[in-house]
């Protein structure tokens, strides 16, 4: 039986949990770790005998619990649902008590941290902890965004802060991950506490959702460059090499460029993308995050969009038939010149600042609704190294919102209203090349939407009030009256079908 000497533990050993284990340890933190399959357990600690930190492997539950000093911190990477609750049922049965923290760091439904928080109180301290940045950031550095008790935190913080990815202090860049047992150095670590119960997985759900309407517009920014100049993937790869250097400098756009000019493995002659078929797989947290702002009346239909691409992308079977029968414009190829790439460049850029708009935004909401006070310059900070999403310009949102924490829409913030000024004509030419020539855009055509939708004083919402008043006598808000005030006509006769019973 291992003695209790190690700082924390881990549950999972899949690709994630190994990895991050591994940065764990690099950071000179003990750590015991188990996984159902016992084998995984001992390959591991085989393939890594040397460590900073100490690795110790544990058969069971009993001999993981009892490995970890106390209070103990073990945290959990299995799959999202059930399995949880089960690992949690059988930790304390093996000894956690309540004075224990279990940290969740899959990509669970914040209303599942909020209920097990409740469950479990007394028994142990379940906390949740949002972890973007994939397999190597996982090894390297993530960006970590944890909710739950706050004295909870305290014990997991200086662990969070040591693993998590680090960027520059004065220019908000990532620092690039040390090799294995060597980690960064300096910088500020990309983690900060948000909040109580499921905080932090709300937070790490949006994200999801953002990370979704990103990669779809960056696909249409791709498909309209291909469609209307008829340029090959190694030319696309140089033209997101070049836009990689510019305010939509990102890790989207620098893998994206790299994408492209992969060769297939089978056919050296062929790019790698030309072979992929177009049907987008998903996990589900994108539709969670479309799904909560239909719950909460907020229009992030960019996100929304972003989730029905994939689902159109999904059919594929149909399309193919639907291709051979619907008709639409024939695709006039332009010429392959710098304006028509540099309006493209404006149009995803635009389309970008909504997104993260709407993002923000379903976050304002949010914390009405679960009664949390989160920062959102914090969020766009710890986002801008270690994750999926991590850009440049997320260091003008943090700066946006520590100039005016109130802020209610990204939109509003002058540096976004200046650029926005700036590329809304190319952005508008791109949208309506993309309509004459019958190439899908929904994500730049729903950003767009919802830029003036967003701006506008009036919106044709006063004739569906009376619509419904009419059918439905849903009252309506008279503009010469008090807000709050509502009314309702009794409809003349004349103007509806007489109703026989």
């Amino acid at each position: 039986m291992a003695t209790a000497n190690t700082r924390v533990g881990l549950i999972g050993l899949a690709v994630m949990g190994k990895n991050l284990a591994l940065n764990i340890a690099d950071h000179g933190f003990d750590i015991a770790v188990f996984n159902r399959t016992t084998s995984v357990t001992d390959e591991f600690i085989k393939e890594n005998p040397i460590t900073p930190g100490k690795l110790i492997g544990c058969q069971s539950l009993r001999e993981f619990v009892a490995a970890i000093a106390r209070p103990r911190v073990v945290v959990v990477l299995v799959k999202a649902g059930p399995a949880v609750d089960s690992i949690v049922q059988q930790l304390i049965e093996a000894g956690l008590d309540a004075e224990d923290i279990v940290v969740d760091a899959g990509n669970s439904l914040w209303t599942d941290t909020i209920r097990r928080e409740k469950e479990y109180a007394g028994k142990i301290k379940f906390f949740g902890s949002g972890v973007s940045g994939g397999e190597l950031g996982a090894r390297f550095g993530p960006s970590l965004m944890p909710g739950g008790d706050p004295a909870s935190w305290k014990h997991l913080e200086p662990i969070w802060k040591a693993i998590a990815a680090k960027v520059d202090a004065k220019t908000g860049q990532p620092i690039p991950g040390a090799e294995p047992g060597k980690p960064v150095q300096g910088g500020v670590p990309c983690t900060a506490y948000l909040g109580p119960n499921g905080a932090g997985h709300y937070v790490k759900m949006v994200h999801n959702g953002i990370e979704y309407v990103d990669m779809q517009l960056i696909s249409e920014a791709y498909f309209l460059l291909r469609s209307l100049l008829g340029l090959k993937p190694d030319e696309l790869s140089a033209i997101f090499s070049d836009w990689n250097r510019t305010e939509l400098d990102s890790y989207l756009i620098e893998i994206t460029a790299d994408v492209l000019r992969q060769r297939d493995p089978r056919n050296k002659r062929k790019f790698l993308v030309d072979v992929i078929v177009d049907a987008a797989g998903q996990k589900g947290t994108g539709k969670w995050t479309a799904s909560n702002a239909l719950d909460m009346g907020i229009p992030a239909n960019s996100i929304a969009e972003a989730v029905f691409a994939r689902c159109m992308s999904a059919i594929k079977g149909e399309r193919l038939i639907a291709s051979k029968k619907l008709r639409g414009p024939t695709i006039k190829k332009l010429r392959a010149g710098t304006a028509v790439i540099e309006a493209i460049r404006q149009a995803l850029y635009c389309s970008k600042i909504c997104a993260y708009a709407q993002g923000f935004q379903l976050m304002r909401e949010a914390q009405k609704e679960y009664n949390w006070k989160l920062d959102f310059g914090t969020i766009a900070s710890i986002w801008r190294g270690g994750c999926i999403i991590r850009a440049r310009f997320l260091q003008k949102i943090t700066d946006a919102y520590q100039i005016n924490p109130q802020l209610v829409n990204l939109l509003m913030d002058p540096y976004f209203r200046k650029e926005i000024r700036n590329g809304q004509d190319d952005w508008r030419k791109v949208i309506t090349l993309a309509v004459q020539q019958g190439i899908p855009a929904p994500a730049f055509m729903s950003a767009l939407a919802y830029y003036d939708a967003y701006r506008s004083a009036v919106l044709p919402a006063n004739l569906i009030q009376a619509q419904r008043d009419y059918f439905g006598a849903h009252t309506y808000e008279r503009l010469d009256s008090p807000s709050g005030e509502f009314f309702h006509v009794d409809w003349p006769a004349a103007n509806r079908p007489e109703l026989k019973v």
